[in-house]
Order: structure tokens, then C-alpha cells, then sequence
């Protein structure tokens, strides 16, 4: 499973000078996914105090940074993260994005044999973004696969069985497409194929979330993020793109319940206790 290339460097340029004005300051809030551009490292804030900021990737790798002027990069932009003010209790439990009551204090449970894959390197990042709370209370590692073509040999090769169950989330598993064809193939009670309906994981984001009415219609032989890129007007680079989607997406309300119910299924169905033999 190997990544891929998604676009430029972010980081080309004097990153650090501001384009107009003072850097903002920014409150290391949980949750807020920002970027390291000496390392590269990309994470969620999972805790901050006057020693610095601990970021945790999608891997559950955590790492400490200072505070540092300037020191992160927030949709691209450099930012200087401060120690958030403590809020009054107010008596309610805090959510996870996904809505989730959060736990507290957590320590990832050590990973279960059971995985949930999905096609990309997208549908991993937005999956860990709104979820990776909930995934690390159960101890549920998600992989990519780079599309589906391969899935009953992918899934022969993992062996599912009783405690190793297998989720996977396919894109465009709609009645008579070739996902579905390929889905139809794989039967192993341990096995959940499921999927949305959209061409790519980016129309599971709502529209409205990035200031547009609808997905464009993209025509047949036309690469189809490219084409969406060239119907709304933006640049056409696919990293850069996908960059700006995916840190415009905050919490499980800026997604499309066909997404977000097939997500939740998945997960409950690796997670759900064997039944004495």
C-alpha cells in the first residue's frame, strides 16, 4: 500500500513571512489539524501545555512541538498556536468530530487484528479526521488499498476469521457499476463490503461546506477531479485541492448521511463482540 503524489509542496517559498499583516494566532484546540513544515508532520492537536503542543497522526503517531512563532501551517497559511483558555464547566460531555462523547485522558488501545480498509489516501485522511477519536478507543487501524480492482485477493491474503473481521468502504457501489460487480465477489460472514454512493470520497463532503451549491457533473472520459476543478474554478491541482476540502471539514455535520451511515456500519461491524461458540 503505498502513498501517492498529490500535488506540490505547500511549503515552496518563504513560508514563514506573512503575505499580509501578523501571523494569527490560532487557540491549540483538540482536534485542529495542523502541519509541522520542518518535518512535515501532519496531525490532530491531542494536548497542549506550556512545555508545547502534541500532535497525533492518522497512524497514531504523536509527536511534541514547541509553541514557536509561526511554527504550523492551518489550510496552508502559517500560524502561531497559544495554549487554549480553559472554558468553565458547563456540565456536558465533550464530543469527538465523529459526536461521539470523547474520553478523556486516552490512551489508544492496543490495535485489533480486526482492520478496516478503504480506497485512498483521502478517504483514510477524512475517515481518521472525523473518526480517529472513536478508532483509537477501539483499538481499529485503517488502511488504503489504492482502488478495488484487487479486493477478493486483498481479502484472501488478510484471512478474516472469528476476531479478525474485515470492514471495507468502496466508492461508487451503486447497482450495475463494476464496484458493485467486484464487491458481489467476496462472501466471508467475517467480511463487510459497503460503500456510498458518490464517484470519489470528496462528494461524501457537502457542498455547502466549501461555498458551492452542488458537485459539478464531470463528463464521461474526463479525469473526474480534474474536471470538478475545472467547473468550479479553482486551480487544478488535486493536492492543493483536497488539502483545502479536507481542512474545511470540521466534525460528522459537514458530511452526507450516505457517507456517514456506512462509516458508523463498518465500524460496528469490526468492533462487534464474537458470539460464543
Amino acid at each position: 500500500m503505498r502513498s501517492k503524489d498529490y500535488g506540490d509542496d505547500v511549503l515552496a517559498g518563504d513560508w514563514r513571512r506573512p503575505r499580509k499583516g501578523r501571523i494569527p494566532e490560532v487557540p491549540a484546540e483538540r482536534g485542529l489539524v495542523v502541519e509541522d513544515p520542518d518535518s512535515g508532520f501532519c496531525g490532530a492537536v491531542v494536548g497542549c501545555d506550556k512545555y508545547g503542543v502534541t500532535l497525533e497522526d492518522r497512524f497514531g503517531e504523536r509527536r511534541v512541538f514547541p509553541l514557536a512563532k509561526a511554527g504550523f501551517l492551518l489550510d496552508g497559511e502559517p500560524v502561531t498556536l497559544v495554549r487554549p483558555q480553559r472554558a468553565p464547566l458547563s456540565g456536558r460531555p465533550a464530543r469527538s468530530a465523529s459526536g461521539s462523547i470523547a474520553v478523556g485522558g486516552l490512551r489508544a488501545r492496543v490495535a485489533r487484528e480486526s482492520r478496516i480498509y478503504v480506497e485512498g489516501l483521502h478517504d483514510a485522511e477524512l475517515v481518521e479526521k472525523i473518526w480517529g477519536h472513536d478508532l483509537r478507543v477501539e483499538g481499529v487501524v485503517v488502511e488504503y488499498l489504492e482502488g478495488v480492482d484487487d479486493l477478493p485477493a486483498v481479502v484472501e491474503e488478510f484471512a478474516p476469521g472469528p476476531g479478525r473481521r474485515l470492514g471495507v468502504l468502496v466508492d461508487h457501489l451503486v447497482p450495475g457499476s463494476k464496484e458493485s460487480r467486484i464487491a458481489a465477489r467476496v462472501t466471508s460472514p467475517y467480511v463487510l463490503v459497503t460503500g456510498h454512493p458518490f464517484v470519489d470520497i470528496w462528494q461524501g463532503v457537502k457542498p455547502s461546506v466549501l461555498g458551492l451549491a452542488a458537485w459539478p457533473d464531470v463528463p464521461r472520459g474526463v479525469p473526474w477531479k480534474e474536471g470538478v476543478l475545472e467547473a468550479i474554478g479553482w486551480p487544478v491541482d488535486v493536492g492543493a485541492a483536497w488539502r483545502r476540502i479536507h481542512d474545511s471539514v470540521r466534525s460528522f455535520r459537514d458530511l452526507e448521511p450516505e457517507l456517514l451511515g456506512r462509516v458508523e456500519e463498518i465500524i460496528d461491524f469490526v468492533t462487534a463482540p464474537e458470539p460464543p461458540a
